[in-house]
């Protein structure tokens, strides 16, 4: 791949007659492409898929390289696979299809995996603030549930039998969100072990008490999660909702459908949800071919 791109760059030079900043600027961000490409294993350009191309934007988003950076890697990678192809080296050009990361929605900061597992893990200890907390935590990412609606989670809406949680979200619309196994074991644990000494009172009805045995409020909520992100080390900025945004974009990621993960989050409309898909029309269009009997 490093020959093919010395080749394009011979292209943009005597037939582009592009300057040497810009031939420079072309084979800098193609250069971090194939290493990138090289990670993973992958030795020619037919080798390259869409979701590698965006994997790829989406890592440089990850190490906070500005929007126009990222267009700039993106035009690099569509105007070489252009070329590729009308030269007969790619046997289709894959970023056709592709939008520009300048049409990107903003999208509020998600977690990587890592960085959602050292932020469970951070509640240490058998105490019940730690115990609670760590049931927060993990109801919050395993479920995507609004601040508003864990604040608001009563004991009647947990089903452990089923696995799934019953909330009022925005509209006063009711939906059902199924929770795992593991973060019922920690939600069943912090409901036995921590909230009785929380509080006795049987008219709290509330999931989640504060030292006071009263219920969260949002302020709450937020103060919560950004101590638990500094004890996790994590940098970026964080809210209650990054979670929610994680739980999301990570469900996309592993190949749930975008109807499902709208159902979950409560969106009424799915434009909403579509945020998540960056710009993986490509995605969009894989399941469309695959699905549709007369793609």
């Amino acid at each position: 791949m490093n020959a093919l791109i010395d080749q394009f760059i011979d292209y943009l030079a005597l037939e582009r007659r592009l300057s040497p900043n810009t031939q420079a600027a072309y084979r800098a961000d193609l250069v971090k492409f194939i290493r990138f490409l090289e990670r993973r294993k992958l030795t020619t350009v037919n080798a390259v898929s869409r979701q590698h191309i965006l994997d790829f934007l989406m890592e440089a988003k990850e190490h906070r390289l500005s929007l126009n950076s990222i267009s700039r890697l993106f035009v690099a990678i569509k105007v070489f696979f252009r070329y590729l192809h009308q030269e007969g080296l790619l046997s289709r050009n894959i970023t056709d299809v592709m939008e520009s990361p300048r049409l990107w929605k903003v999208l509020p900061e998600t977690l990587s995996l890592k960085e959602v597992e050292r932020l469970l893990e951070a509640p240490a200890g058998d105490k019940p603030q730690a115990l609670r907390d760590r049931a927060l935590l993990e109801i919050a990412y395993a479920t995507g549930l609004r601040v508003s609606e864990l604040c608001g989670l009563t004991l009647g809406d947990v089903h452990f039998d089923a696995g799934y949680l019953r909330c009022v979200g925005k509209g006063q619309k009711e939906r059902v969100v199924p929770f795992s196994e593991k973060s019922g074991r920690v939600l069943k644990r912090y409901l036995a072990e921590a909230r009785p000494r929380l509080s006795n009172d049987p008219r709290t009805s509330f999931v989640f008490l504060t030292r006071a045995g009263k219920a969260f409020n949002r302020k709450s909520i937020w103060k919560l999660f950004k101590q638990y992100a500094h004890k996790a080390g994590i940098i970026k900025p964080i809210s209650p909702h990054t979670l929610r945004h994680s739980f999301a974009s990570h469900l996309l990621h592993n190949g749930a459908p975008l109807r499902i993960i709208q159902e979950m989050l409560g969106h009424a409309d799915i434009a909403t949800t579509q945020i998540y898909t960056h710009v993986d029309s490509s995605r969009l269009k894989a399941i469309h071919e695959k699905f549709h009997p007369r793609a």
